[in-house]
């Protein structure tokens, strides 16, 4: 068994305190290269993680939905009840129900008076329009003359050609 001589501890020492120094400047490269990469490339990541992120939240939803699809019943048609049925599931002495049929009703009437007034109401707005563009026309400027005149001869010879036969 030998010793290790002062000499040979050093040596030792010294090659292991240069593998350790070695071994950190070889992580140390490796982490630079790796921060640099991360650096040269960090919008394309990004952009390839949102694009991911979203075809991810994408395909989620549409596996809910699928989901939710199927747990729905199918909708069987059920026959439409007969007079005899509804008379006997709703009677007419029924204030309380007569009373909501009622209230639904009359809802329903002043929608649709509503949405029929504003349907008027845009078709006067329209009406009036025209009314003052017409109004606004030069009757006395020759190019109208000439369109005119250029209107009632290509629609008289429509109506002279589809008068006589072939």
């Amino acid at each position: 068994m030998g010793c290790n001589t002062s000499s040979e501890a050093k040596t030792e020492a010294k090659s292991t305190k240069e593998e350790n120094h070695a071994q950190d400047n070889h992580t140390n490269n490796a982490t630079e290269e790796s921060q640099k990469a991360e650096s040269d490339q960090p919008s394309e990541e990004k952009a390839a993680t949102k694009i991911q992120a979203a075809f991810r939240g994408h395909k989620t939803r549409k596996t809910m939905s699928m989901k939710a699809v199927k747990q729905q019943p199918q909708n069987q048609e059920e026959p439409e009840p007969s007079k005899a049925e509804l008379e006997a599931e709703f009677r007419a002495d029924d204030k309380e129900l007569c009373s909501a049929a009622t209230k639904i009703q009359a809802s329903f009437r002043g929608h649709q008076a509503r949405k029929q007034g504003e349907v008027d109401k845009a078709k006067e707005i329209q009406d009036q329009q025209d009314k003052e563009d017409i109004e606004k026309i030069d009757l006395s400027d020759p190019d109208l003359n000439k369109a005119a005149t250029k209107i009632q001869a290509s629609f008289r010879g429509h109506k002279v050609r589809k008068d006589v036969p072939n």
